[in-house]
């Protein structure tokens, strides 16, 4: 199976061809993919070098004129190392773009911590108005990137993985899916972390939802959900422990509730390992999972 960022740049350079404010801005990271594109739209397929700050500034710039610009490197280096560019660029001068990442928390373990960035969706939590879109399968991802283009000027951030489940579900750029019925809690399952969540909890009395689309977070979906499972909420995304563990009280704010934020931990794991080890060595294995999640269940 291909990865989510080997459906990236043939789904793009589909996307040039089909529409004339589309561009791309790339800061040398996965230019060879593009090459071809760029040969037929060199004014719209766009490498700055390993300028990241200067990659989200001419984005904005596109943008300014009416483009509709994808800008894509490493997640640490798209939000993390230009964010003051994220903030100014895009927010403050109110223009949208398509921010699309690769690598997520620990996909290239060998990159050392320079290239994880665990910390990115709750960094962008303390910006207003962006989307933020984490498919769990190639499949999901070309759909979530289409939607992500074609939304106007909005700003998006599409979240892609090498970790993926095994098969894509008709996800729509917005609401969760309800995936698993119970009646002993209710586990939100992020992306790529469906297939454990569902080892996990086999033979749990617990509905599960899968989240692709956290931002704007379908509160009516959880909402509905606790009515039957009742309010005992576990959240496991594929970043930052707790990132949405503050959406989750917001939207229960009126019913006695408890949560569980599941993801990766805060500390820095110095050695390089696989991702595998790097997933046991947060607890986001299915095995501590299950212990986790029937723990606080119970």
């Amino acid at each position: 199976m291909d990865t989510m960022r080997d459906r990236f740049a043939p789904v793009l350079t589909r996307l040039l061809d089909e529409d004339p404010r589309v561009a791309v801005v790339l800061a040398e990271i996965g230019a060879d993919a593009f090459a071809r594109a760029q040969a037929r739209h060199p004014d719209r397929v766009i490498n700055v070098g390993i300028r990241e700050q200067l990659l989200v500034g001419a984005g904005a710039g596109l943008a300014l004129t009416g483009m509709r610009p994808v800008v894509h490197t490493f997640a640490s280096f798209l939000v993390e190392r230009p964010f003051e560019q994220v903030k100014l660029d895009l927010g403050h001068q109110d223009v949208g773009a398509v921010l699309v990442s690769a690598a997520a928390s620990f996909d290239w373990p060998a990159g050392g911590y320079t290239h994880m960035a665990p910390g990115d969706v709750a960094l962008l939590d303390t910006l207003d108005g962006w989307t933020v879109q984490v498919p769990g399968h190639p499949d999901e991802a070309e759909t979530l990137l289409r939607h992500a283009v074609a939304a106007g000027d909005d700003k998006v951030y599409v979240r892609l993985s090498t970790q993926s489940n095994a098969e894509g579900l008709a996800v729509d750029g917005e609401r969760f899916l309800r995936v698993r019925e119970g009646r002993s809690g209710v586990v939100i399952a992020v992306g790529p972390m469906l297939d454990t969540v569902l080892t996990a909890t086999e033979g749990l009395d617990a509905t599960v939802l899968y989240a692709t689309t956290v931002r704007p977070f379908d509160s009516t979906a959880l909402r509905r959900a606790t009515e039957v499972a009742g309010t005992d909420v576990v959240l496991v995304e594929p970043y930052l422990a707790g990132t949405s563990t503050a959406v989750v009280n917001d939207a229960l704010s009126g019913v006695p509730h408890r949560v569980l934020g599941l993801g990766v931990g805060r500390r820095e794991l110095r050695r390089y390992g696989n991702v595998d080890e790097h997933v046991a060595a947060h607890g986001l294995d299915a095995r501590t999972l299950r212990e986790r999640i029937r723990g606080f269940l119970a």
